[in-house]
């Protein structure tokens, strides 16, 4: 079986491919590469945005990477998201616009709201601050923006469009007040961050989870002290020793086989190949175990930062969430 028939199905009746390659934070000569060896590998899934500022690249190297492969457009299943500044709804057509220019197609798989919280727009800045350095916010609710989306598939500019980084009340919230209903909703969720509750609330209303950051993004800009070691964890390296697979090939095994899509970023194709070899074993119910028994910690929220850019920390040496303060913040509930 290739990758491509391991699959969720949406509730338009689209098929996801589970496992998918990221591309935040990659850079413009790398990409190319890295498309590449994920089609010739037998990925069918790329995950973009608006924010990561590489979508022309990604269009590039997709066109390159389809042309050279011969595989159809049709047959990649695409995501983009749509930014936090562009949340007012005269706005978001002309986003998707420019994403679709910049990754040469006629439309998306996929188009998500990146946030529930809005940025003011100003001067075409992705992260618009203050004097003081803190951000400058827009009180646009996500509904009003959701309706939007709606007319972006009336349009066939895309097939399904869902939500990032919204909490289950914010979700229900969407439902209530939906024409077309959330497809797919992408969160932080990687083996120390599980996120059960979450993942049976979509799976009760339909809605596929992606998990990103499923190998906890070791790159991201903001790390500490207090932050766990995935690669290092003495549960999860007897689990891989047991297998005979790596750590990664573990943490990506556990979302997949929970039905969770999974959207590892790599640019190096010795990882890209490694980590789509996670279908030819299962974990048993003793390595789920003890993987759930792992501490909880989330890592993916981005950490207000000073006057000298330095993030800021609470008296326990924990990053001091950026966003907290918006009336539309989701990490305040437990799921």
């Amino acid at each position: 079986m290739s990758l491509a028939q391991h699959t969720a199905t949406l509730h338009t009746g689209a098929k996801m491919p589970l496992l998918g390659l990221g591309t935040w934070k990659s850079k413009a000569d790398e990409i190319r590469d890295a498309i590449v060896s994920a089609l010739q590998t037998g990925y069918r899934h790329l995950d973009c945005a608006a924010v990561y500022g590489n979508e022309c690249h990604v269009g590039e190297a997709l066109k390159e990477a389809l042309a050279l492969t011969g595989i159809k457009r049709s047959e990649v299943f695409i995501t983009s998201k749509l930014w936090d500044t562009m949340h007012d709804p005269d706005d978001v057509l002309p986003a998707l616009k420019k994403s679709l220019a910049d990754l040469q197609l006629d439309y998306l798989d996929l188009y998500l709201i990146h946030n529930p919280y809005a940025f003011a727009k100003k001067d075409g800045q992705m992260m618009p601050k203050n004097p003081d350095g803190t951000i400058i916010y827009s009180d646009v609710h996500y509904c009003d923006t959701w309706k939007a989306m709606e007319g972006l598939v009336d349009q066939s500019l895309c097939k399904a469009i869902g939500l990032s980084n919204f909490n289950h009340k914010q979700v229900l919230d969407v439902i209530d007040k939906a024409r077309i209903k959330p497809a797919v909703l992408q969160v932080e969720c990687n083996p120390f961050f599980r996120q059960e509750k979450l993942i049976d609330f979509c799976h009760s209303h339909g809605i596929v989870l992606t998990a990103y950051s499923p190998l906890c993004c070791g790159d991201r800009a903001w790390r500490y002290a207090c932050d766990p070691d995935l690669f290092g964890d003495p549960k999860l390296m007897d689990i891989a020793k047991k297998h005979n697979k790596s750590v990664a090939q573990i943490a990506l095994r556990f979302q997949v086989q929970r039905g969770v899509v999974t959207i590892p970023k790599s640019v190096t194709p010795k990882w890209i190949e490694e980590n789509a070899q996670i279908f030819d074993f299962s974990l048993s119910e003793d390595d789920i175990r003890q993987i759930s028994s792992l501490k909880t910690h989330r890592m993916g929220i981005p950490p207000a930062k000073g006057p000298d850019n330095k993030p800021l920390l609470d008296d326990h040496g924990h990053p001091i969430p950026r966003d907290k303060d918006h009336q539309y913040y989701p990490f305040n509930e437990p799921f």
